[in-house]
């Protein structure tokens, strides 16, 4: 799966507004200066964030951008989808119900990098910015890998 750079600086932003947003507003050029992204570019991706209704702008002296729900709410795969990223790992471009092909059949791997593309989102679904920020995301790896639960299996065996 390719993460164009629209959603993974929609989530470095988002992570850093959770991490430095203290009963304040921070502005985006404070983002941009930490986190090396393009003002401008911030700028348009939090349009769309405060669109989504993810954030909430704060005008004036002081003024900036606040979390619109606590970090702990806020779902990865919500941040990326707000900004228009598609969350698939296929090339495939949509052709209907028949397949992704120019004759309407599906591509021999379409199903896998399909069912690839819902793991993906799944995982970003149970991801919270508290997560990202708490560094909680080892175990839900972990958790997740076959090896993992074959040693799980084998350690509970003995």
């Amino acid at each position: 799966m390719k993460l164009s750079t629209k959603g993974r600086y929609a989530v470095m932003a988002m992570v850093d507004l959770a991490r430095h947003a203290q009963n304040k507003p921070v502005s985006l050029s404070d983002i941009a200066a930490r986190q090396e992204i393009s003002l401008s570019y911030l700028e348009q991706l939090f349009a769309r964030l405060r669109r989504a209704e993810l954030v909430k702008s704060v005008r004036g002296p002081g003024g900036g951008y606040r979390l619109a729900r606590g970090s702990a709410e806020t779902r990865v795969s919500e941040i990326i989808l707000a900004v228009d990223e598609p969350i698939k790992a296929t090339r495939c471009t949509e052709m209907g119900a028949t397949g992704c092909r120019a004759d309407r059949s599906k591509c021999l791997t379409h199903d896998l990098w399909e069912e690839l593309g819902n793991q993906i989102h799944v995982f970003l679904s149970s991801v919270t910015l508290h997560d990202v920020l708490e560094r909680k995301l080892t175990p839900r790896i972990v958790e997740a890998t076959p090896a993992a639960a074959n040693a799980d299996s084998m350690a509970a065996a003995s």
